[in-house]
């Protein structure tokens, strides 16, 4: 089935063989008009030179067009990497006569490998001779580095008898952990909204999606989440605390949802899909900060991928997660199954053997200390993560 696509926006693809010779590489999302924008960008200290000139233009709330390239993160390149980045948003600005403040760039691949300029400029072409002429699946294919599969999702609300599409673009595999991901986003909108309400949506949806999942518990420099608004749905403009905005933001994150656990069945050498829910915590930020020390222990991981019930390791993680937990008082269910409570295993690893090789497996941490909850999305560990990153260069 064919997703539905957002109003006034137009696709393009192109082969630049930057890492990878035949194979689409760039890509180009235009708005037919200058749109609102929002956007979330990683925490790491160290950040790709397009993040850099992303998180500066966004200031603004406008933009017009994206340009995305895979095979080279453009990252610990220097003031040259700002220069050649400058330099294809410029170029591509003129060619699609927007100002380049309003052409934002992504980039994925590789990091400390200067930009192929003399490979991009020329692509740069093929971009614009290909506006409207390819899908959003052809982007989110060209955007893929050790991605499987292409990851796209939408959402349609009504608005004033009108419909909205909401459409996300996606791709990350590895080198996956909050906060963000090694991960590229954008999510295309026809509603007429603000980007300050966009900017508020867009970190609510980031926070229970793409900040609560992990792969490896590495954090990249180029991780970009944008949201881009036109108005071309011809809906009246949603205004915060309306029905509307509220229908908005729930498929927004619905929708950020769906594109996170994509990256984690995705993930590098991942053969499970792990949900860790833990609950009876004091506060939010402390559920957490226990789901994720389990979700990126690598003894949990391996155990996981070896169908072992080993609830030791994850008792173990939650212990050293920083967070004051009380051993007499910790239930760990796995599938449902109760392997440890009141300070005591109940030797029921020999029920779980089975269940604990399915696809999916669900681990259930209740600190019993208080009222709060969080979940955190992740996967196991196996021999082909190693194998995928120990040539990721050759």
């Amino acid at each position: 089935m064919e997703l539905p696509f957002p109003k006034g926006f137009l696709y393009s693809v192109a082969r630049a063989n930057i890492k990878y010779s035949d194979r689409y590489d760039m890509a180009l999302i235009y708005s037919k008009k200058p749109a609102q924008a929002a956007g979330v960008f990683t925490t790491n200290q160290i950040k790709a030179a397009p993040v850099k000139i992303c998180m500066k233009r966004i200031k603004s709330g406008i933009a017009q067009a994206l340009i995305l390239n895979s095979g080279n993160a453009n990252a610990c390149t220097g003031q040259k990497g700002i220069e050649d980045t400058m330099l294809i948003t410029e170029k591509m600005a003129e060619k699609i006569n927007t100002k380049k403040e309003y052409v934002l760039p992504l980039s994925t691949g590789v990091i400390g490998l200067a930009m192929p300029m003399d490979k991009i400029l020329p692509a740069l072409d093929e971009l614009v001779s290909n506006i409207g002429k390819v899908t959003p699946s052809d982007v989110a294919s060209a955007i893929m580095t050790t991605d499987t599969f292409p990851k796209l999702a939408f959402r349609q609300i009504e608005a004033d008898n009108k419909i909205v599409t909401m459409l996300g673009i996606c791709k990350g595999a590895g080198m996956i952990c909050p906060n963000m991901a090694t991960m590229l986003c954008t999510i295309l909108t026809d509603a007429s909204i603000e980007s300050e309400l966009i900017k508020e949506s867009l970190q609510d949806a980031v926070r229970d999606s793409f900040n609560s999942i992990t792969v490896d518990g590495d954090m990249s420099t180029n991780d970009t989440v944008l949201m881009l608004a036109n108005g071309e749905a011809g809906s009246k403009k949603i205004v915060k605390n309306s029905s509307v905005w509220k229908l908005f933001r729930r498929s927004l994150n619905e929708l950020c949802l769906d594109l996170a656990q994509m990256i984690v069945k995705d993930a590098e050498g991942g053969t499970k899909f792990v949900t860790i829910t833990v609950t009876g915590a004091i506060t939010s930020s402390d559920a957490k900060r226990v789901a994720k020390s389990v979700a990126n222990s690598l003894l949990v991981k391996t155990a996981l991928y070896g169908g072992d019930p080993n609830w030791g390791r994850i008792i173990a993680a939650a212990g050293y997660s920083g967070v004051p937990v009380k051993e007499e008082k910790i239930e760990i269910f796995i599938n449902g199954i109760c392997l440890f409570e009141k300070g005591l295993p109940t030797m029921k690893e020999e029920e779980l053997k089975s269940a604990i090789k399915q696809r999916e497996i669900d681990i259930l941490i209740n600190l019993n200390v208080g009222k709060s909850s969080a979940k955190v999305f992740t996967n196991d560990l196996s021999e082909e993560y190693v194998r995928i990153n120990s040539a990721y260069r050759t």
